[in-house]
């Protein structure tokens, strides 16, 4: 770690950030040699398998990023094997901002949401990402207790067709509200603005609908299913471009949908530690369900 800093310099302060689910995140503040300080962000994946790719994709993506107005961390160092540190380690600059996870000024942040994820597509990079990963299937969909069983069966089985083709797109792949930085002006919430978009370690290749599919869960599960399906208005109304078919659109959408069943408890803990304590498990399932049987009603 010291050996990427300046002559001079020295950690003066570490502090864990909070929000991560795969990764530990730490801020480091550097004390510099004019008296000052500057700060490091330190993400550190501990006993997880797919630590080295995930971590060759974020450092490929902070290299990438630097310069096509799309605000993120400046790389400093990787260590993907953790030949040097004691777990793999991506070592990236400090961004201001923070997130925000509350309903005030929801409005506002979604429409920046929208546009900033047109301008992440809009990215034309010399060597495209790997191509994106599925993992949920029609047989790992974990239908919550009590859900609406049709609404389910009938999204399971939309899952269950081949992926309707598409054009691809640069994807960030887990763009959400919890990665996304924001300034706040405490008396103008609608006065927001995006500072950065942080964890670019899943970036691929593939439709821009998926992206746009997970932000809306993320929504719906935070704020309420009817912002889960605003979002995608949202993108569109900033000029981004979405599948024609509804059929295919409903694919999208409903496989990110379903791939959260598999996952309330380790999505929702961050949320909650964050301050939104009512987002209980329960809460979440409640939500998510809501939200799929929306999704079968609007689309299906």
């Amino acid at each position: 770690m010291s050996r990427h800093l300046e002559v001079g310099e020295r950690i003066v302060r570490t502090e864990a950030l909070h929000g991560g689910i795969t990764a530990e995140m730490r801020r480091l503040t550097i004390g510099t040699r004019d008296g000052g300080t500057r700060d490091l962000v330190l993400r550190t994946f501990v006993d997880v398998e797919p630590a080295e790719d995930s971590l060759n994709r974020e450092a490929g993506a902070l290299t990438l990023l630097p310069g096509t107005g799309v605000p993120s961390p400046g790389l400093v160092a990787v260590d993907p094997t953790a030949a040097h540190c004691e777990y793999p380690s991506l070592l990236m600059t400090h961004l201001a901002g923070r997130t925000v996870l509350d309903d005030e000024g929801l409005e506002t942040r979604v429409a920046l949401l929208a546009r900033q994820l047109v301008a992440i597509h809009a990215l034309r990079p010399a060597e495209r990402p790997r191509e994106y990963v599925a993992l949920t299937t029609a047989d790992t969909v974990v239908t919550p207790q009590g859900a609406d069983a049709a609404a389910w069966a009938a999204a399971i089985d939309v899952i269950r067709k081949p992926a309707p083709p598409y054009e691809g797109r640069f994807l960030h792949r887990d763009f959400h509200p919890g990665n996304v930085l924001f300034d706040v002006p405490p008396s103008r919430p609608a006065g927001a603005r995006i500072t950065g978009v942080v964890d670019w370690a899943a970036t691929s290749w593939g439709p821009a609908d998926l992206d746009v599919a997970h932000c809306s869960t993320n929504l719906a599960l935070l704020h309420g299913p009817a912002w889960g399906l605003r979002f995608a208005e949202a993108y569109e109304e900033a000029g981004g471009v979405l599948a024609t078919a509804a059929s295919e659109r409903l694919y999208w959408r409903v496989r990110d949908g379903l791939a959260f069943s598999e996952e309330v408890q380790s999505v929702s803990q961050p949320w909650r530690e964050a301050g939104r304590t009512e987002l209980t498990t329960r809460a979440v399932e409640e939500r998510l369900d809501a939200y799929v049987t929306a999704l079968m009603d609007a689309l299906g």
